[in-house]
């Protein structure tokens, strides 16, 4: 991974010592709230509804055994023990003081990590696959690409104000891992005709208020024209983007307003003026650099093993329970004898993405002691082991049971992503983490979630969609109606390659009711499935959202709605 040289180092640090100047002059009354906003979210510091919040980026999702355990003793110092690991594959802490948020940032700073970006209208986080660099089915790893647009983005003078936020994810596979299509710019791998490497460009994705799938804008970018290719984009959208109106502010609302081909041309003329004019080849990486960065991502030095390992055989034969979460919580390595570990941060009655500080500390030994020393945070909310010997895996599933992190539901429907809703955010209209606990509560029964199958439900507390509800198999947008919670249920959403939107169902439903909902969307799952192979999403792309539909709402309770 990526290590700090003495100009990131200097430069993070006299971030710190600027803000720490600036948190005094607002605790002592020289700088009121008003003032002090800007300068705060420049930090990644938002005020919520009881406290103000830290948004740590993790870019790209990677982390060390080091850098866990500094945000294991940040939760604990400074926070209630716990940090919270967001859909951008960052790390929230919800209950910091004020006048400990530039030792927390210095904390950061000691293990190579800062909080620069995480908010206001600018580039923020870079995120990636969380399986890079460990996938089969991946073309190259994508976190090279991801650093180098994290080193181009970062305090760019020209992107420090743009109309809103704006987001950028990079796959480097065919299996899309990283929902690019639901980013302001989408980076995916691809090699063309003749087999070179390059990147196929996505602009104008994103969910919220008015969720919109992107588009492909450049089939195949030759790779050294990453840094020149993005800037033109950010410049024409910076151009015309609008600034009258936040709710249509976004790159994806410029993209529908110009139309395809006419943002498109756009976008052409500039990059090509940027590499005419005496400024372009600085937008075009010193090969040099771009070699030390890869190099800083080369594969770990994997043992060559056998695919099989007696004593883990012997362990799955004789233990249930290890034997279930090997099924549900592995994927397929790139390397015989080794496999990726998805570690579930959805215990059944625990909020979806929260982790304890001892949890935090459990996890920066095991990558340390088994995975090559590296840990990733998905968009999913879970955490990842990229690099696993298969031999160590009962070690691993021991250490995890014995920290409340063996829970077998990785991609079924007690993995649920959700924001922190009304318990936290001051834009909620409604709760999610109380909902979400109830469904998995609900569905607990590891057979029963094994015999649905894959199911992806998504839950967000407001329009803003920070819960991705828009792409959830299952989507719950909770809303205020009347003063209480209501809750609306899409269904047949898709955040893989294939995005899709999710179509709203009918009118919502009280937090009691949610769960019945959703039981009897699954009963009718289960009841018009062709076979077991048949996921709830592929079901519901078969036959429509009719049935499910009409289980929730039959025809006499609709006519008497009407």
């Amino acid at each position: 991974m990526y290590s700090y040289d003495e100009f990131d180092r200097t430069y993070v640090k006299d971030r710190v010592a600027t803000f720490r100047d600036q948190v005094a002059r607002r605790i002592s009354g020289a700088l009121t709230e008003d003032e002090f906003k800007p300068l705060r979210l420049q930090n990644g510091i938002y005020l919520q509804l009881h406290a103000y919040m830290l948004r740590v980026a993790i870019p790209y999702g990677t982390l060390n055994s080091a850098q866990m355990r500094q945000l294991a003793m940040i939760a604990e110092r400074w926070d209630k023990g716990y940090g919270h690991f967001t859909t951008r594959q960052n790390i929230q802490y919800n209950w910091p003081k004020l006048v400990d948020l530039p030792d927390i940032l210095d904390a950061l700073a000691d293990v190579e990590m800062h909080a620069i970006q995480t908010s206001g209208n600018c580039i923020r986080n870079v995120t990636a696959d969380h399986f890079a660099g460990a996938a089969r089915d991946e073309i190259e790893d994508p976190r090279p690409a991801a650093e180098l647009l994290r080193q181009w983005s970062t305090d760019h003078p020209e992107f420090a104000f743009l109309p809103r936020k704006f987001k950028i994810a990079v796959t480097g596979a065919e299996e899309d891992r990283a929902v690019t299509r639901a980013h302001d710019i989408g980076i995916q791998i691809v090699r063309n005709e003749a087999g070179e490497v390059g990147y196929k460009v996505i602009v104008g994705g994103g969910l919220g208020r008015t969720p919109v799938v992107g588009v492909t804008i450049r089939d195949f970018l030759p790779k050294e024209h990453l840094l020149a290719y993005c800037e033109a984009i950010l410049r024409v959208y910076n151009l015309h983007g609008r600034r009258d109106n936040k709710y249509k502010a976004r790159i994806k609302i410029l993209v529908m307003e110009e139309g395809l081909d006419s943002f498109r041309a756009q976008v052409e003329d500039e990059f090509a003026s940027l590499l005419e004019r005496h400024h372009g080849p600085s937008l075009i990486p010193d090969p040099a650099v771009v070699e030390r960065i890869e190099q800083a991502f080369a594969p770990p030095a994997f043992e060559t093993l056998p695919d099989s390992d007696e004593a883990l055989d012997a362990r799955l034969a004789s233990d249930p329970a290890f034997a279930e979460w090997c099924e549900v919580n592995l994927t397929e390595h790139r390397e015989p004898g080794h496999t990726i570990v998805s570690i579930s941060l959805k215990p059944v009655g625990e909020a979806p993405g929260d982790a304890s500080t001892a949890q935090m500390q459990v996890v920066a030994n095991l990558a340390e002691l088994y995975s090559h020393d590296e840990v990733r945070v998905s968009h999913e909310q879970n955490l990842i082991l990229p690099h696993v010997a298969k031999r160590n895996l009962p070690a691993i599933y021991d250490a995890l049971k014995d920290a409340g992190l063996a829970t077998a539901n990785i991609n079924l429907i007690g993995d649920i992503i959700a924001c922190p809703g009304l318990d936290y955010c001051a834009l909620a209209t409604a709760r999610s983490i109380p909902i979400a606990k109830d469904i998995a509560q609900h569905f607990a029964d590891s057979a029963y979630a094994r015999t649905i199958g894959e199911m992806k439900i998504k839950i967000s507390g407001c329009i803003n969609s920070c819960g991705h509800h828009h792409v959830g198999h299952i989507g719950i947008l909770g809303l205020d109606k009347g003063g209480k919670e209501n809750y609306q249920i899409t269904l047949g959403g898709d955040h893989t390659q294939d995005l899709q939107l999710g179509q709203r169902l009918g009118p919502g439903f009280d937090a009691k009711d949610v769960v019945p909902a959703i039981e009897r969307l699954v009963e009718i799952y289960l009841g018009l499935r062709q076979d077991k192979d048949e996921t709830f999403l592929k079901a519901v792309k078969r036959v429509g959202i009719q049935p499910f539909k009409d289980a929730l709402y039959p025809p006499k309770e609709s006519a008497r709605a009407a």
